[in-house]
């Protein structure tokens, strides 16, 4: 049974950049969120068992949506991947339960780590 994953970024091509690094033979149904509001109604809808997040995005940023699943979906798994590098970012990402947080511009071997690490590859 494929995992629901959900990838949230308002840029398409960073988008694009995450589908490409997933491993090829992770069984996952895939769902794209172009702003956090949208990423909040993956999870709803059941379709983020795992959630790449990116934190800088329209109507609702990955700051507010790490809030919202913070109180309301434990269960999720997020990922962060921004360009953000300042440490404050960091360290609120950490507090408000990112299980890990990586930079872009994405590489796969990070991906592939960041997932094994999780147990999900």
């Amino acid at each position: 049974m494929p995992i629901p994953i959900t990838i949230a970024d308002d840029s398409m091509m960073s988008r694009k950049v995450v589908r490409r690094a997933l491993p090829v033979d992770w069984d996952v149904e895939i769902t794209e969120a172009k702003n956090g509001k949208e990423a909040i109604e993956a999870v709803e809808a059941g379709k983020a068992e795992v959630l790449f997040l990116d934190l800088t995005m329209p109507e609702l940023d990955g700051f507010g949506v790490l809030s919202y699943l913070q109180e309301h979906h434990a269960k999720t798994v997020v990922i962060v991947i921004s360009a953000d590098i300042q440490p404050e970012a960091k360290k609120l990402v950490d507090r408000l339960g990112a299980f890990r947080f990586l930079h872009k511009p994405l590489q796969a071997e990070q991906l592939s780590q960041a997932l094994s690490d999780v147990g999900l590859i």
